[in-house]
């Protein structure tokens, strides 16, 4: 979400190399988050080859706020 979160969208070779995950295990990843429509998948083809990006949605980008707000609340209630 958070390489996401910073760009307008990204292709599925572009967060896989920077993520530094396998294809098996960014698809699991991107279902989830597209099953709780906090992606958005954009099917297009480049010179005759299927190209698949992702961006965030409104729903995932709130969900990911408050999520970085409960991380920050943990790190300071540990300092």
């Amino acid at each position: 979400m958070s390489a996401l979160s910073v760009n307008d969208s990204l292709d599925f070779n572009s967060l896989k190399e920077l993520l530094e995950v396998t294809d098996g295990n960014l698809a699991t990843h991107i279902k989830k988050l597209e099953q709780e429509e906090f992606i958005e998948v954009q099917k297009t083809f480049i010179d005759n080859k299927p190209n698949t990006s992702y961006s965030v949605t409104a729903k995932g980008k709130k969900a990911f706020e408050e999520h970085l707000a409960v991380l920050e609340q943990i790190i300071k209630t540990n300092k």
